[in-house]
């Protein structure tokens, strides 16, 4: 199957996004223990698009910033450097108690010592995001978008992000855009919300093409039923999968495209990585393959980066997911949160198991 995509466009991927930093200790070491931090620019659905945009494709960001904070400029100036077009409203900070930008804080992990990530979210400027702050109609209408690709993060992040999510998923289905959603459950963003973000995730699912999630994000966010308890081999935990995803197939018609990454953690730095995907009435599977891990954080970012980007090239569905598989394993080796594939070649290298220098 192909998936149409517009073809009179200015940009193949729109991301809306509340930008932020991460702080991650040098050398693998826990953060209480650590005095000596790297500081990089982070989100989630910048992650997601860095794939495309590294490999050439015009991408755009929306997003929102604190009025003359030094920040906001790091932010502005990694999204230039990612070649991204972006555009957001200045939010004025209203003095040191007012508006920021997000904190990310992680221990990387290392060995037998899991990974350990604590978010620092108060105050944070993105959660003002709101659709009167972009012209939607310039955007979808006059500009275009291939694909817009929305996040649970987003969408849950505040009752204006929520809406906002909404009116991006309404102005995207209006002008022909295709509509792709990782539906991201955070049991701490839903708590005292879930009927208003159940009607909010139903809504922007019913219009998505694309719909990625793990059983937790199906069952939580869309109340679909899960796959049966049982036996923990990787075969029941297909078998189990492609069950929930037919019966999402049959509350969500409109989406042709379901997806999700499959796990298993050995140590911190040795991972078994695969992924499933149902492309219309088809399934391709990518039996986890062990991956060596420097940092696990931005995988499945960069799992639904390569899957998208494989979509805006035409390619068939079998490479799509490949392609994701090998796009999520390319982030595990790198410190920032997404990947910055110097070209395909070096993807699909990935997925070939060809680690051999190049000269």
């Amino acid at each position: 199957m192909k998936i149409e995509l517009r073809q009179d466009y200015t940009y193949s991927l729109l991301v809306p996004t509340s930008m932020g930093v991460r702080l991650t200790p040098l050398n693998g070491q826990p953060v209480h223990c650590s005095d000596t931090f790297v500081m990089h620019v982070t989100s989630a659905e910048t992650n997601v698009a860095s794939v495309s945009s590294y490999l050439g494709l015009p991408v755009k960001v929306l997003t929102t910033f604190v009025k003359g904070s030094p920040i906001a400029r790091l932010i502005k100036d990694n999204l230039a450097s990612r070649h991204m077009d972006y555009e957001g409203r200045e939010v004025d900070q209203g003095g040191p108690w007012g508006y920021r930008h997000q904190f990310n804080i992680a221990d990387s992990g290392s060995g037998s010592r899991g990974p350990r990530v604590h978010n620092d979210r108060a105050g944070e400027v993105g959660r003002t995001l709101n659709a009167k702050d972009f012209d939607l109609e310039r955007i979808f209408g006059q500009e275009g978008v291939q694909i817009v690709h929305l996040s649970g993060l987003i969408g849950a992040l505040s009752p204006d992000t929520g809406t906002f999510c909404l009116e991006i998923a309404r102005a995207a289905k209006r002008h022909g855009a295709r509509v792709s959603f990782d539906l991201n459950y955070r049991a701490s963003f839903w708590k005292n919300r879930e009927k208003e973000l159940h009607e909010i995730f139903a809504e922007i699912a019913g219009a998505a093409d694309i719909l990625v999630g793990n059983e937790e994000d199906f069952q939580l966010c869309l109340g679909i039923e899960g796959p049966e308890a049982g036996g923990q081999d990787l075969a029941a935990k297909i078998e189990g999968f492609k069950g929930m995803i037919e019966r999402a197939k049959q509350a969500y018609p409109n989406a042709s495209v379901f997806a999700t990454t499959l796990r298993e953690v050995v140590n911190t730095n040795c991972h078994k990585w695969g992924a499933i995907m149902a492309a219309g009435d088809s399934w391709y599977v990518v039996e986890p393959r062990e991956i060596t891990v420097l940092d696990r954080i931005g995988g499945g970012d960069g799992f639904v980066g390569g899957l998208l980007y494989a979509i805006l090239k035409g390619w068939e569905p079998e490479k799509w997911v490949q392609f994701g598989w090998a796009s999520g394993a390319s982030v595990t080796t790198m410190l920032t949160d997404y990947a910055q594939p110097a070209d395909e070649e070096q993807i699909w290298s990935i997925w070939e198991g060809n680690a051999r220098v190049k000269r």
